[in-house]
């Protein structure tokens, strides 16, 4: 298999891993919080989940980053953080939107995945020109 195809199939796979984390923590937290409050909550927790989960693939498996200290990795977290929050927008704007439109938790969660889906693409398109430039993919 083409290196460049390789690199797209362990993406691929690995947004999968972080939309799964994303998605279940948000539903786990709905169940605990079940009241109107607990849809914000649990998109923000997910948000959360499903970033530590991907920034730990992407460094390591799509942008073979190694940082140099502690520090250096805390920098390069910061960057990556500021790159989510376009596509957070952009993920958040779907799910968000799916939940108006629809009023249902299924639709929510399908807006959720589009915008994850769309956001990851463009994210790591950020990340390899921002974050993790100089470092070859």
């Amino acid at each position: 298999m083409l290196e460049s195809a390789k690199l797209v199939s362990r993406y691929i796979t690995f947004a999968l891993i972080a939309t799964s984390a994303n998605i279940g923590t948000q539903d786990l937290v709905v169940r605990l919080q079940p009241d109107r409050s607990g849809i914000v909550i649990s998109v923000m927790v997910g948000t959360i989940v499903g970033l530590l989960v991907k920034y730990v693939f992407d460094k390591r498996y799509i942008f073979r980053f190694y940082p140099r200290s502690t520090l250096h990795d805390t920098q390069i977290f910061f960057l990556y953080c500021l790159m989510g929050l376009i596509t957070t927008a952009v993920f958040w704007g779907f799910e968000f939107g799916f939940h108006a439109a629809f009023d249902s938790k299924g639709m929510r969660y399908l807006g959720g995945v589009m915008g994850l889906a769309i956001g990851y693409l463009a994210k790591y398109h950020l990340d390899k020109r921002y974050v993790f430039h100089g470092v070859s993919a």
